[in-house]
């Protein structure tokens, strides 16, 4: 080793270590202090974000699948004779359900049709006796002339002392009994005229009783077809497993009921404050707990007239020293925009609902959260 490499060692010994130490603190300083401002900056500007992008869909998980329920009862009472259906099974709209046993009903209709043609009948029977009658009111009128005549030639050769009184009386007689017989053909007449209604000419099914004996077919043959009884719309049958062939059934009993596959919605409780931007039309989305993992599109067809708790059994006093304020559930209807017959959707499954309601939050909202305006 030379002389100058000594120099050069010696000298790099005699430098102090805080020195040899000192730019890696100074770095680390610059960076710790960098980190402290970022990182508060970093989480503002992410939570400003979060708020201002945030309130744009309100969520619940209280919803649940509805549909359609039509409780079906026979109009009929009778025996079933014939059940086409089993429970829990799938019908579509107008499939025969039951028959209740036509047989009384049918003997029903052939005594309303008997009772049709005998109306028909006598009707026609009244017309011949108008006419009947007509023909002796004209017979009487005409016998009142003839007699009237009579007597007024008698009258006259009684005068001039031709004729003797007791012809004169004979004569009167006569034509005082051929008026007595045109008011009783005039009689006749009107009675004949009142069996049609008032109209001699009235059609045979315009008249009162042909029409009230038309009504009581018309009911017969209704009664007779409400025993076969025919599904409104398709959908599953459901509480039928003790419905079967042999049952009596009375109008208007509820016998089992029929869920509508076609028509489903959802119902979704929302919380009171969740309302303030949602309105009839927005688009939603839905999630089922029976499907995880899949997301159907829906739409808000209409918000609830008022809160669950206003319309239940019991609704609740708040006039009391001890009312708690608690946070209200509306209920709001969502339509499915393309149900899939096929998915195999039951009425009552649990659901998650989603909905856009296009709301945006301003930075003047934030100074207002804060107090700054």
């Amino acid at each position: 080793m030379n002389a100058r490499s000594e120099v050069k060692v010696k000298d790099a010994a005699q430098i102090p270590a805080e020195t040899k130490i000192a730019p890696p603190k100074q770095g680390r300083k610059v960076k710790r202090r960098i980190l402290m401002v970022s990182l508060p900056l970093i989480l503002v500007l992410a939570g400003g974000y979060f708020w201002l992008s945030g309130g744009r869909y309100e969520g619940t998980d209280n919803a649940n699948l509805q549909q359609a329920r039509v409780t079906i009862a026979a109009t009929t009472s009778g025996q079933v004779t014939k059940v086409s259906i089993d429970n829990n099974q799938h019908v579509t709209k107008g499939q025969l359900l039951f028959q209740v046993d036509p047989t009384p009903y049918r003997i029903s209709l052939e005594q309303a049709q008997a009772a049709l043609a005998g109306a028909r009948l006598q009707v026609e029977e009244s017309r011949a006796a108008l006419a009947e009658a007509q023909a002796q009111l004209k017979s009487a009128t005409d016998s009142v002339a003839y007699y009237q005549t009579q007597f007024d030639r008698q009258k006259a050769l009684e005068k001039k002392g031709i004729a003797a009184t007791s012809a004169l009386d004979t004569a009167g007689h006569n034509l005082h009994s051929a008026e007595q017989a045109k008011v009783a053909a005039a009689q006749a007449v009107n009675r004949a005229l009142a069996a049609l209604g008032g109209k001699a000419d009235i059609p045979t099914d315009q008249h009162p009783s042909v029409m009230a004996a038309i009504g009581r077919v018309d009911q017969a043959k209704y009664q007779l077809a409400q025993t076969s009884v025919h599904a409104p719309a398709a959908g599953t049958i459901y509480k039928a497993s003790n419905f079967k062939t042999g049952t009596f059934v009375g109008a208007g009993a509820p016998l089992f009921t029929l869920v509508e596959t076609g028509d489903t919605w959802v119902t979704a409780n929302f919380k009171e404050t969740q309302l303030t931007h949602m309105r009839k039309g927005q688009k939603a989305s839905i999630s089922f707990d029976a499907f995880p993992g899949r997301s159907f599109k829906a739409t808000v067809s209409a918000i609830g007239a008022g809160t669950g708790a206003e319309f239940s059994l019991l609704p609740a006093q708040n006039a009391t020293g001890n009312w708690v304020k608690v946070t209200q559930r509306v209920p709001v209807y969502l339509r499915l925009d393309a149900p899939d017959p096929g998915l195999g959707l039951r009425t009552g499954m649990s659901a998650s609902v989603s909905v856009d309601t296009k709301h945006h939050r301003s930075l003047g909202a934030i100074g207002r959260l804060v107090g700054l305006n």
